[in-house]
């Protein structure tokens, strides 16, 4: 072989594998407008952190006889915005994955998440928040900084991304539940600097949907309800699903219900008998599968969505 032929080469393949080593290990279908939501570094984020990767191993349950994408080292957030392609309500959704702060489940908990909230004419804005170690609030802010930060920016691009500023929700599975029920909790000050103007707008949610959550009651306390979580009158109106045989417990839904209830805030509770946990909208035999459907109805009753 001609030695001076084939140094080109060997430089051609190290460029590639470099630059496919520099591809992340998620991204979403083409055609969708992604920003990241800091300017800069995030606050208080590490000096050289790991890549992202994909966390999921062949032994990894398959849910619904599907794999999912288990995103891990995230540090550098990002928003995803999802229009929906025939009508479109005005109102809009952020969607927080689930991963006990240590992974998201980015597809089954997001992507998918977003798919269907298109199909019912509402732009779905996908939250590629920090992990691992972000949470829960106050253990780290991150999380909850990425949150507040990412419904600024919502706000702040309503009217290009034909949005009504007072009908953005937030929606979140597991670990992403509880940072919805964080951010409608902790919204009055915000854990970072202002950077801009989107961090001028309001950060409260409109209204929450809070699916199988984590960490809203707490076990070694007897199921005693999260004193860092404490609604008040301005929570906003919350959706709460889970089933009975979650081995997170069912005890963050009805806790966390009862202090809603108590704070005077409408709430609509759904329990299921079977359903374990992390199904997302994937369908199953099991009747919790079908909670996406109540969560329109229930939209169209607090008048999110136009009432047929």
């Amino acid at each position: 072989m001609n030695t001076y032929a084939f140094i080109p080469f060997v430089a051609l393949a190290a460029t590639s594998m470099s630059l496919l080593a520099q591809q992340p290990a998620w991204q979403p279908a083409p055609g969708h407008l992604t920003l990241p939501l800091w300017p800069g570094v995030a606050p208080g984020a590490p000096a050289n952190p790991p890549a992202e990767v994909d966390t999921t191993t062949a032994k990894d349950n398959l849910i619904a006889g599907r794999p999912l994408v288990r995103l891990g080292n995230v540090s550098n957030p990002t928003l995803t915005v999802y229009s929906p392609k025939g009508k479109n309500t005005g109102a809009a959704v952020m969607v927080f994955p689930g991963g006990g702060y240590q992974i998201l489940a980015i597809d089954l908990e997001g992507s998918e998440v977003c798919d269907w909230l298109n199909s019912a004419g509402i732009t779905c804005v996908l939250v590629k928040y920090r992990v691992p170690n972000t949470g829960p609030y106050p253990k780290s802010p991150a999380a909850l900084q990425d949150a507040q930060r990412a419904l600024g920016m919502v706000r702040q691009h309503a009217a290009e991304w034909h949005v009504d500023p007072n009908r953005v929700g937030v929606l979140g599975f597991s670990a992403g539940a509880h940072l919805a029920a964080a951010l409608s909790t902790h919204f009055e000050q915000r854990l970072y600097d202002s950077v801009d103007a989107a961090d001028q707008l309001s950060c409260r949610p409109d209204f929450a949907v809070i699916v199988y959550p984590g960490y809203l009651a707490l076990e070694d306390q007897g199921m005693a309800p999260n004193a860092d979580i404490h609604p008040t009158a301005q929570t906003p109106p919350s959706f709460i699903v889970q089933a009975e045989d979650d081995p997170v417990h069912v005890e963050n839904a009805t806790v966390y219900f009862l202090q809603l209830k108590n704070a005077k805030v409408p709430a609509e509770l759904h329990i299921y008998a079977q359903g374990g946990h992390g199904y997302g909208l994937r369908r199953t035999e099991l009747p919790v599968t079908t909670w996406p459907q109540s969560v329109e109805i229930w939209l169209h009753t607090i008048k999110v969505l136009p009432v047929s």
